[in-house]
């Protein structure tokens, strides 16, 4: 089932984006970051177990981010990760958002969801004020894809 996180699943999220994280396939994300955006946050839950996530950030204006999409190495292959997608690509749109974005190590995933590659100065600088803060910056081997809805 695909539910809003709660306060609860803060750990579970970060113990699974921390799994990919150590495999260098995606960013860590500290408990603070997480508690602080809590309310981006889709989760699937499986039998009373959290077994995905991903966020939708809203960037600027129009535009939005979704973020830190993981699904665990069990549950992979099984539509989740498109779920988590189309879950926060139905909220942009309820609140607004005409663009979306992502920055992945993984664009052929995104791809086939029908987002095409842009240039990372194609993104507002808000966006780079975050990336500053970010443990691979200046080198950052992100590819940028964008969706229009």
């Amino acid at each position: 089932m695909i539910r809003k996180a709660k306060i609860e699943d803060i750990k579970k999220i970060q113990e699974l984006i921390g799994c990919f994280a150590k495999q260098d396939v995606m960013l860590p994300r500290s408990l603070n970051e997480l508690y602080e955006n809590i309310r981006d946050f889709w989760v699937y839950e499986d039998r009373g177990k959290l077994a995905g996530c991903a966020a939708l950030h809203i960037s600027w204006d129009d535009l939005a981010e979704i973020k830190s999409l993981a699904v665990a190495k069990n549950k992979q292959g099984k539509g989740l990760g498109k779920d988590l997608v189309t879950a926060c690509l139905a909220e942009a749109k309820v609140m607004g958002a005409k663009k979306i974005f992502v920055l992945t190590y993984k664009p052929e995933f995104f791809r086939k969801l029908g987002f095409r590659k842009i240039k990372h100065a194609a993104l507002p600088h808000k966006i780079w004020a975050e990336c500053i803060n970010c443990c691979k910056f200046p080198d950052c081997q992100e590819v940028a894809l964008l969706k229009i809805l």
